[in-house]
């Protein structure tokens, strides 16, 4: 949009608003955008009794607002509408199409005419996320000077998109989805509407529901669906009312939507990974569904499902890593969409796959551990002699090979003296690490008879326990309560 700031004196609502040559040739979104706040369908939070919206509004007060929600919830009509109510000027920009230097001349004009004659300015840019941050950070003085009243409008979350300088001066307003109810009531005025599709053709009430759900809470999408059924309905439209059926003949198939690189791509993703370790298949399902119909990449997926494989699994049954690779690999020689059955076997096994996060644990605190810059040298028991001189300065001496043990275990540690003690995996009580708890309980056990012994504990001595069992596996005729590693997913998990 461009035009002289000062041009015409008594404009209408919405004077740098470009209008159609012609209003019968407008999208039905434009023909059906409300002209009062009445009209707005949906953002009860905002605007019904009470709300903060229309509080500001009743009380004549408007500051900068930023306006945060999804595509077709109402951002710009409600902006357009504050305009009209405030009888200030109203500019509307996009920040794909606007630059900098234009904006600031345009901002420098709004601040003589506040000066000259009191009249406030209203600059709507929509898509404000699209700003770098220079072009954000120019916008700051005129907002606070009052030369402007801004109203921004994003679909991104303003907390990874806008500057904090800019949020701080403005009122965030979170605009919702509209629901199914909302936008058939929309759906349902303009179909009849004069200046919508005037009654013709007739739709049937599951035919508008079905329009509705199609549109995900999106009024500009479903009103641009009820215009094209109604154009391709043809000849269909004197046969009698459209119904359910019709429609989806007309409208065919239609992508969820669905943005690989914002921020719903990480909230669907989120939504598997916490699905999958509530141990619920069928919300799992659904999610990786949502993902890998909409256009999202298969492998990413797989990726995902391999880490939470390890993460979230681990032990419990390990197994799971294993059967997440295959599914992984079946996918890359399948690719869609047969390939989609093999991650969704993966995605319902590891969600009836016990749990557990104790390898996650402790890797996390060993790294930790190495992050805090105290590591001391390998003992001297464990390092490799291949050399005479590694041999003469103690490389290797007190080494034991476990393997020629009667025990398969030797009485060392095997850290450092200084990190003597330390536990950083500690399995859980879920599936295979039931019986790997008990096997670290008993080399635990191994090693405190044999430190008593050495410190000549009473009882300690020879005969005083089996010696000669493997610490690492259960006694003869020892029987766990905990299923083994053969066990099923999901009977404990």
């Amino acid at each position: 949009m461009n035009g002289d700031l000062f041009d015409g004196g008594d404009e209408a609502a919405f004077p740098h608003q470009e209008a159609p040559a012609n209003a019968a040739t407008a999208p039905l979104a434009d023909r059906m955008r409300p002209r009062t706040l009445d009209e707005v369908v949906g953002q009860p939070h905002l605007l019904g009794p009470g709300g903060p919206l229309r509080r500001l509004l009743d009380g004549g007060t408007l500051p900068s607002l930023l306006l945060w929600g999804p595509p077709g919830c109402g951002k710009t009509t409600l902006a357009r509408l504050v305009a009209g109510l405030g009888g200030a000027r109203f500019l509307e920009y996009s920040a794909v199409a606007v630059g900098s230097r234009e904006l600031k001349e345009v901002m420098a004009e709004a601040g003589r005419l506040q000066r000259a004659t009191g009249r406030r300015t209203i600059l709507f840019l929509d898509e404000i996320h699209r700003f770098n941050k220079a072009q954000q950070d120019a916008l700051l003085p005129w907002v606070e000077r009052g030369d402007v009243t801004l109203i921004g409008a994003t679909t991104e979350n303003p907390s990874f998109e806008v500057n904090s300088a800019l949020i701080s001066r403005t009122r965030l307003f979170v605009l919702a989805p509209l629901s199914a109810d909302d936008v058939g009531a929309l759906l349902r005025r303009a179909a009849v509407a004069p200046q919508g599709l005037d009654g013709r053709p007739i739709f049937t009430d599951e035919a508008i529901d079905l329009l509705a759900r199609l549109s995900e809470g999106d009024a500009r999408a479903a009103l641009g669906l009820l215009e094209s059924v109604a154009a391709a309905a043809g000849p269909d439209a004197d046969a009698g009312p459209l119904d359910a059926d019709t429609v989806i003949r007309l409208v065919q198939t239609r992508a969820a939507r669905y943005d690989k690189g914002g921020e719903e791509h990480f909230n669907i993703i989120s939504a598997l990974h916490k699905s999958l370790r509530n141990s619920d298949p069928q919300a799992a399902v659904y999610w990786l569904a949502r993902m890998l119909e909409s256009g999202e990449d298969p492998l990413y997926v797989a990726r995902r499902l391999v880490r939470f494989a390890s993460e979230d699994v681990g032990l419990a049954d390990p197994d799971a890593l294993g059967r997440t690779l295959a599914a992984r690999d079946a996918f890359r020689q399948l690719g869609m969409p047969e390939g989609a059955l093999a991650l969704a076997q993966a995605t319902v096994y590891l969600s009836l796959a016990p749990k557990s996060n104790a390898l996650y644990r402790a890797y996390g605190q060993a790294a930790a551990e190495v992050a805090r810059g105290s590591n001391p040298p390998v003992p001297l028991h464990l390092r490799n002699a291949p050399t005479r001189l590694m041999k003469e300065v103690g490389y290797g001496d007190g080494y034991v090979y476990a393997h020629d043990t009667a025990d398969g275990l030797a009485q060392m540690s095997c850290l450092p003296d200084e990190l003597a003690g330390a536990a950083y995996y500690v399995p859980g009580r879920r599936g295979f690490e039931a019986e790997l708890a008990e096997r670290l309980e008993r080399i635990r056990q191994w090693h405190e008879r044999r430190r008593q012994r050495g410190a000549g504990a009473p009882g300690s001595g020879p005969g005083g326990d089996d010696d000669t069992t493997d610490p690492g596996r259960p006694k003869p005729g020892q029987q766990t309560d905990e299923p083994s590693r053969g066990e099923k997913p999901g009977g404990r998990g």
